[in-house]
């Protein structure tokens, strides 16, 4: 199951790439490329380059690349036929599938998210206009939710009635279920799955409307006082963050996001200036979560208790930072207050909190070392450091765990050595993750051809052989290339690892470079090397009147513009030498 290719091709001719990525990043044209802050990793310099006319972005900091699906499967994480239905949204475009489950099954989704919105609209309209709503419009109004916010935020009301909803929007009883907005009861009637609830509805983050999650007024008798949608086809909660729609352009303008608990909270940090603020939806944090949010921002803080979890959610976290490559701190609120009423009150000190976010494991350590008022015995400082360097050494990093060491020293008066050396004991619960370090490719002859093979193929393609390429690394991306015969796409397909590296850099990268000059310096180069060669051991006068030709022959190739004769017969020398061995 599978679009047509064909209708790949017609969405990829029908869309700019730069016109793809201009929503989320900010270019500028810089000579054939357009240049921007990559939105995949922080930087304060632009090395996110893309080239229209190949097609494809590349970053020349966190090594991302492709072309505008990759681009759209990666800010929106979404899956590959996913991106290119949206562009071909965006293109006009009728997709074609190569059987017919595919498209049900999308069909389906859409069926689902239709039937969740128009929910969700019949719940906002029934809080904004119905008489048995007032007591939950005067609800949000004491949590300093007016009407604007709740049209902002599309809140709703769920009646105290048994199906409502069901019977006023005459939803087929399958879409119903199958969205978690009803079920069937005992008495085998369509009963609404929220009653007598104000209603926060949960959208993906292109915006989409897939959950709802309900809380009781107060003075209720309902023991649960939030109610979410179950999972269904269009929401996994360990997957997804209420408010994420609204969120993820200040959070990538920021690279910062702000990690709510709770529906109202996330309204409360929009409220006040902080909308880069989104919450789970009644699970804790997950890996599936941070990888999400990874791919908008490199930062995240936590505005919920961040050591209710125990020491192994803490280690959890630590392995994030390390896989991810992310930075998690917590906001301390003043006197532990919510964030929600905290932002109606004084929402100056909800910015500080944000501002003054303390490291996740600072933040842990500072609590503990602070729990204890006054002065101590020295039992208690014993005490009170055995406590902290629990702590300190969930960290799989010894670096931070000694610097750590060092303020748990200074606090408890005890010896910073040994308390170091409590830090060197601890053996690491997470493996130590490692990297093969990243070949730079540096601008030289045979990168530059390499990179107009790409960008100029027919002018330059004709005059390439392997024999012309001394490092292997560029030898192997040439022979991809020439077997994709200069497709960017194709070559990456055919390419190893290291190789597919430098051809993605080669294909956006700007060289003002004369072709000619290029091939000129790779043949006279390639000339000079096998020459070196030969002089240890060549005996056959036949063979060094030969090599005294090609001197002559190399000599007027550099000595005047290119001469197609001469280069013709220098890689007739080059091709000889080369089958030779020598």
């Amino acid at each position: 199951m599978a679009i047509v290719d064909e209708d790949i091709e017609r969405v990829r001719g029908s869309l700019s790439i730069v016109d793809v990525v201009q929503p989320y990043v900010t270019l500028r044209r810089v000579g054939r490329n357009w240049v921007g802050l990559c939105p995949f990793h922080a930087e304060k310099s632009g090395s996110f380059n893309v080239r229209d006319e190949m097609g494809r972005f590349t970053c020349f900091g966190c090594g991302k690349s492709g072309d505008m699906f990759t681009f759209v499967q990666e800010i929106e994480t979404v899956d590959f036929a996913t991106a290119v239905e949206r562009l071909a949204a965006k293109a006009g475009v009728q997709l074609r599938y190569t059987t017919g489950g595919q498209e049900r099954e999308r069909g389906r989704r859409k069926q689902l998210i239709e039937a969740m919105g128009k929910a969700v609209d019949w719940y906002h309209e029934r809080l904004l206009t119905s008489p048995d709503a007032r007591a939950a419009r005067d609800y949000l109004r004491r949590r300093g939710l007016g009407g604007d916010t709740a049209r902002q935020f599309k809140i709703g009301w769920a009646p105290d009635e048994w199906d409502a909803l069901s019977k006023t929007t005459k939803l087929p009883a399958d879409l119903l279920k199958d969205t978690g907005l009803a079920f069937t009861n005992r008495g085998g009637r369509l009963q609404d799955a929220l009653r007598a609830r104000v209603l926060f509805p949960i959208f993906s983050p292109e915006g989409d409307p897939i959950a709802m999650g309900g809380r009781i007024l107060p003075g209720s008798t309902d023991p649960a006082k939030y109610k979410n949608s179950p999972e269904t086809p269009i929401y996994a909660k360990s997957k997804v963050f209420y408010g994420l729609n609204w969120a993820k352009a200040d959070i990538v303008a920021t690279n910062q996001v702000i990690v709510c608990e709770g529906y109202t909270d996330v309204i409360g940090f929009h409220r006040s200036g902080l909308a880069r603020a989104v919450a789970t939806c009644g699970t804790a944090l997950t890996e599936d979560h941070v990888k999400l949010l990874k791919r908008y921002a490199s930062r995240v803080v936590l505005a919920f208790d961040a050591d209710a979890a125990g020491q192994g959610a803490a280690e959890r976290f630590y392995e994030w930072e390390q896989k991810y490559q992310i930075e998690v701190s917590v906001a301390r609120f003043p006197d532990g207050r919510d964030p929600g009423d905290l932002a109606k009150s004084d929402p100056e000190a909800l910015k500080r909190a944000v501002d003054t976010a303390e490291p996740f494991l600072g933040f842990r350590v500072h609590r503990v070392l602070y729990s204890r008022r006054g002065a101590l015995s020295p039992e208690q400082r014993s005490k009170l450091a055995n406590d902290a360097m629990k702590v300190v050494n969930e960290h799989p990093d010894l670096n931070v765990r000694k610097i750590y060491a060092g303020e748990v020293a200074t606090h408890t008066g005890l010896p910073v050595i040994d308390l170091v050396a409590v830090a060197e004991r601890r053996r690491a619960s997470v493996p130590v993750m490692s990297a093969t370090p990243r070949r730079q490719v540096g601008e030289n002859a045979e990168f530059a051809v390499i990179a107009l093979l790409l960008q100029r193929w027919a002018e330059v393609a004709d005059w390439m052989f392997d024999w012309l390429f001394s490092d292997d690394l560029y030898l192997r991306a040439f022979r991809a290339i020439a077997e994709g015969n200069g497709e960017v796409g194709a070559a990456l397909e055919a390419a190893d690892p290291e190789a597919r590296e430098v051809i993605e850099r080669a294909a956006v990268v700007d060289l003002d470079v004369d072709p000619v000059s290029e091939i000129k310096n790779l043949i006279g180069a390639a000339v000079r090397r096998r020459l070196a060669l030969r002089t240890r051991g060549v005996t056959d006068h036949d063979e060094i009147r030969d090599d005294s030709e090609a001197k002559r022959q190399l000599e007027r190739l550099e000595a005047a513009p290119l001469d197609e004769g001469i280069a013709d017969w220098l890689l007739e020398w080059l091709n000889r030498r080369s089958e030779e061995g020598v």
